[in-house]
């Protein structure tokens, strides 16, 4: 039985709400279960300095934990002058997932920017930012495309990401923090809407898992990614 009750394969409550912040060219906040981060995209009128004069524009993302996102207070990174290793890896894990389903050259010279705040952590912070950042980033396509900025979506398909891992000897879906923190095997996995993968991330931490357990927790994630998917186009109401 899982801590939270739910079967192998069910993913925590999925709430994603579009338009959570005013001025943002596009926002969402995304809930799973009660881990909650606040997406929001950016446009910058031009390109980094080494896409100019390319005709080729740039999406990148910034991520980062609230003070109080956790149990304990956590310092704040800019008060401690750099940034951890783990958001740095987050960060650019989430810039990664964005621009696989990018036409670069679609958006022109420019540059989008999608921050990632998690306001509340319960695990699975980096998917949650994923799968919100992609909705905020398709807001500002369209934003984009309805001001004629571009000519067309530059978004090829959808991506979204779920964290899978043996727990208690049971393969399960979108860990909370109690199964991620005593889980034998974790990975985070990013798919893109028609089934491939952008990215895996998986760790032992006790004993060695197999392929075919690797295979069990990867059929699991494209049943998450799925209705993930399904859950984004209905935020977007596309």
């Amino acid at each position: 039985m899982r801590p939270s009750g739910r079967k192998p394969d069910q993913l925590r409550d999925i709430k994603l709400e579009i338009g959570f912040s005013k001025y943002a060219e596009g926002s969402c906040l995304a809930r799973f279960g009660d881990t909650h981060v606040l997406c929001t995209a950016t446009l910058e009128d031009k390109a980094p300095p080494f896409l100019r004069d390319t005709g080729q524009g740039w999406v990148t993302a910034e991520y980062g934990m609230l003070p109080r996102s956790t149990h304990s207070r956590m310092g704040r990174e800019a008060a401690r002058g750099k940034q951890s290793g783990r958001t740095q890896e987050i960060q650019r894990l989430i810039g990664r997932a964005l621009r696989a389903v990018c036409d670069m050259k679609a958006i022109g010279e420019r540059q989008v920017r999608v921050d990632c705040d998690v306001i509340q952590a319960d695990g699975g912070t980096r998917t949650a930012a994923i799968t919100g950042a992609y909705v905020a980033l398709h807001q500002c396509f369209s934003r984009m495309l309805a001001d004629g900025m571009i000519a067309q979506m530059p978004i090829t398909t959808e991506v979204a990401a779920v964290s899978c891992g043996i727990y208690e000897g049971t393969p399960v879906l979108d860990l909370d923090y109690d199964e991620d923190s005593a889980a034998a095997t974790d990975a985070n996995f990013v798919l893109t809407g028609d089934g491939r993968i952008v990215e895996i991330q998986g760790t032992a931490e006790e004993e060695p898992f197999t392929e075919e357990e690797l295979l069990r927790l990867m059929r699991l994630a494209k049943i998450g990614v799925s209705q993930l998917v399904k859950k984004q186009n209905e935020a977007l109401g596309v």
